[in-house]
């Protein structure tokens, strides 16, 4: 947590209000919300030293994290990840790194769960939308997760701060979420903060002070600690701080107080001091300051050259005493940290000299980039190259950060590891915002136009990964808008196939139909020759959704010839490829030749040098499938059907890939619901449908609603049958999803 001033006024409701959400079982979390700068951190703090004081009553676990640490400017691309992979590892995970941004959360979850535990989640809205924009839910699946869990059930307590409302579990409060909207402090609790701060004058006069300041604590802070300094704590004298006209909610108060502040300090190191706190968007490190000042950068650090030990820990005790930076944490003493308003407030006035802020920025990529081991196994390990990245951008050092940090040390160039093998969507996400003019639609003119492509592109996979699947579309489309020019064939076939398989997971046939007719037009430009016959197998499987079957099969052995001709070593279509081509076999009944196909392609994922999780986690969904279809034909048990979905839908989850999920589970509630294990069949389904709910599935939801409908007709319920195949069919109409209708019939005809 930040460090605050132990002295907080006004808040003995809000406190209260804590103390009984902790005793209350039905209480689950307390969400705070005010705008910046009123006092949010400070209170939790101040409650949580009482509790402290207290031996914690009664928690067993204790933990707190403030994500103010990424920065709280609007608009800023912010993850969890690293919350998520300290947690896990905290709470004791063996494999915190496992899994996709869902699995890492619900194992945080039950370990949460696990003891009473008191959690706090300071600073949230850099990963939540705006209000105007989406209700203010989190951007962030793991957060999501986290925050909807613990409202259903939680033996303590979640405590969260943001300047905005959580959507996401806007429905639960009042229930098991309390939501308490801090308001500003009232006059006589900001009278007695200016008085502790030193400042003199009539009750009259401060309660007036507090007026004109609307209550605003961080603006009071500031106000007072400047009053006592420059003025000998005078309050007649707060008219010399100049009037700006800032909207409320950006911290128009305290940035008035900044200002003069700024006039203050003009001419000292102090003021460089905090113009080098705004080029960061967390605590600075003592080697990170070091870099940036080694070297007199005009209008920023010249104040600071040649000073002594002893005068810049004077400048540094100066700022703490005005509140502009943070007490000295006594668990890393020689880092400097400050309220986000502040740094958000310098470093706007720093960007005004364009020179000092890129070079600045750009010692702090050189120091970033050097802090890491050449290739990192963890994202804790990984988080300087994020840095380096971040401050890179800021240099204008684009194509430099790209291709050496991002690319070649996070990436690890096509071995994707920071999403494949950490399952890093989120931070991977918010590295390449840098990259961005306008968020996922223009990037910045100092990438080579090949590389503009593959940001975008590499953006909407990040977004359909986190489950934001229609904001996913937007980049992957001007991905391809960008690279045909070029005549990039290989790259625009396979943004065009992305393109196609998103439609397809969000239910838009037609235009998932038009992509992969498209990504076949471009790849037939190309030599590439295997790249030809896995983007018509894109083709087929969209024709097969269609219900355009015999076309399908016509398509899909074009592709096995063409894939033989390529490499004859490899008879059968496998990787994605082979599954698509198995799952159109097995509705044929074709049990027998997806056996004998998927049990080949799997030892050949097995062997692949670099073993593809998604691979083989396919080939045994594709096995267990065919193995359930083979026990219902020839009246066999389903011990192999059992082995391999349970351990399809296990990898599916490391793969870290939420748009197949749902197939591997609901193939697993098609088999308990045939062996009449009715509780575990609807748990399944229940978490598939909870998958594409949150992501938009649209395919995936009508599928859950059909095996919905035929597990309540198994159980005996006709009536919610009836609901859920009523809903599956006007979803499958709507969506042109023919592949469906014989399904349908069959289940109309039973109801009747």
């Amino acid at each position: 947590m930040p460090t605050t001033s132990p002295d907080v006024f006004g808040r003995e409701k809000e406190i209260e209000i804590l103390d009984k959400a902790w005793e209350d079982v039905k209480t689950n979390i307390v969400v705070l919300v005010a705008f910046g700068g009123v006092g949010k951190t400070a209170l939790v703090n101040k409650w949580l030293n009482k509790m402290k004081d207290d031996n914690y009553r009664g928690a067993k676990r204790v933990q707190a994290w403030s994500f103010y640490s990424q920065g709280a400017a609007e608009g800023k691309q912010a993850s969890s990840d690293q919350f998520i992979d300290f947690a896990l590892r905290w709470f004791g995970d063996p494999n915190p790194d496992e899994g996709s941004p869902w699995d890492k959360a619900e194992r945080l979850v039950n370990f949460v769960k696990q003891y009473r535990t008191l959690l706090i989640l300071d600073g949230l809205e850099p990963l939540q939308y705006t209000p105007d924009v989406n209700e203010g839910r989190l951007k962030d699946p793991a957060l999501q997760c986290l925050l909807k869990e613990l409202a259903h059930h939680n033996p303590g307590l979640c405590v969260v701060t943001t300047r905005i409302r959580v959507g996401d579990i806007k429905d639960d409060v009042g229930k098991s979420v309390k939501e308490i909207e801090l308001e500003n402090l009232p006059k006589e609790a900001g009278a007695q903060l200016l008085e502790k701060l030193g400042v003199i004058g009539t009750t009259d006069e401060l309660k007036q002070a507090v007026d004109d300041l609307d209550g605003h604590a961080l603006a009071l802070t500031l106000l007072g600690t400047h009053l006592k300094t420059v003025y000998k704590g005078d309050i007649r004298q707060r008219d010399k701080i100049p009037k700006l006209t800032d909207e409320r909610k950006q911290g128009a108060h305290a940035r008035r107080v900044m200002e003069s502040y700024e006039a203050w300090f003009k001419g000292k190191p102090e003021l460089n001091i905090l113009y080098i706190m705004g080029l960061f968007d967390k605590q600075a490190e003592a080697g990170a300051i070091e870099a940036v000042r080694k070297k007199s950068i005009k209008g920023l650090t010249n104040k600071l050259k040649g000073l002594s030990d002893a005068n810049w820990k004077f400048a540094i005790e100066n700022l703490r005493t005005a509140r502009l930076l943070d007490k000295e944490d006594e668990h890393n003493p020689d880092e400097l940290d400050c309220h986000p308003l502040v740094r958000e407030h310098f470093g706007e006035k720093l960007k005004k000299n364009p020179k000092a802020w890129k070079e600045a920025h750009s010692r702090l990529y050189e120091w970033y980039k050097s802090q890491a081991k050449e290739y990192p196994d963890t994202i804790e390990e990984m988080s300087p190259l994020y840095s380096a990245v971040s401050h890179g951008c800021q240099a204008g050092r684009w194509q430099e950060a790209f291709y050496e940090i991002y690319w070649q040390r996070i990436m690890r160039s096509n071995e994707a590891f920071s999403t494949k093998k950490l399952g890093a969507f989120g931070a991977d996400l918010s590295a390449i915002s840098g990259f961005f003019d306008v968020l996922w639609s223009k990037p910045v003119d100092g990438l080579r136009e090949g590389d503009k492509g593959f940001v975008l592109n590499e953006a909407g996979f990040d977004l359909r990964a986190l489950g934001r699947l229609s904001e996913s579309a937007q980049p992957l489309r001007k991905a391809l808008e960008i690279t045909i020019p070029q005549k990039d064939w290989r790259n625009a076939a396979q943004y065009a196939t992305n393109l196609s398989g998103l439609y397809l997971t969000i239910g838009d046939l037609a235009k998932a139909l038009d992509y992969a007719e498209q990504s076949v037009r471009l790849i037939d430009k190309s030599n590439e020759a295997l790249r030809k016959a896995a983007f018509r197998t894109a083709l087929a499987d969209a024709l097969n959704q269609i219900g355009r079957q015999k076309e399908a099969e016509d398509t899909f052995k074009t592709a096995e010839e063409m894939q033989k001709g390529f490499q004859p070593e490899y008879p059968f279509l496998y990787s994605v490829q082979g599954f698509r081509y198995c799952d159109f076999l097995l509705e044929q009944g074709k049990y027998g030749e997806v056996l004998n196909r998927a049990s080949q392609t799997l030892e050949w994922a097995k062997q692949a040098r670099e073993a593809n999780l998604l691979d083989i986690a396919l080939d045994r969904l594709s096995l267990g499938s065919a193995y359930l279809l083979k026990a219902q034909v020839e009246k066999g048990d389903f011990t192999k059907a059992v082995e391999h979905l349970d351990q399809a839908v296990n990898g599916l989850r490391q793969a870290g890939t939420q748009h197949h999920i749902p197939r591997g589970l609901l193939a697993r509630a098609s088999l308990h619901r045939i062996q009449k294990d009715f509780d575990r069949a609807k748990h399944n389904v229940d978490e598939a449908f909870t998958i594409a709910s949150r992501g938009g599935m649209g395919l995936h939801l009508a599928n859950c609603h059909l095996e919905y409908a035929r597990l309540y007709f198994d159980m005996g319920e006709k009536e919610k049958a009836r609901r859920n195949l009523a809903t599956a069919k006007e979803m499958i109409d709507r969506m042109g999803y023919h592949r469906r209708d014989k399904e349908v019939q069959e289940l109309e005809g039973k109801l009747k």
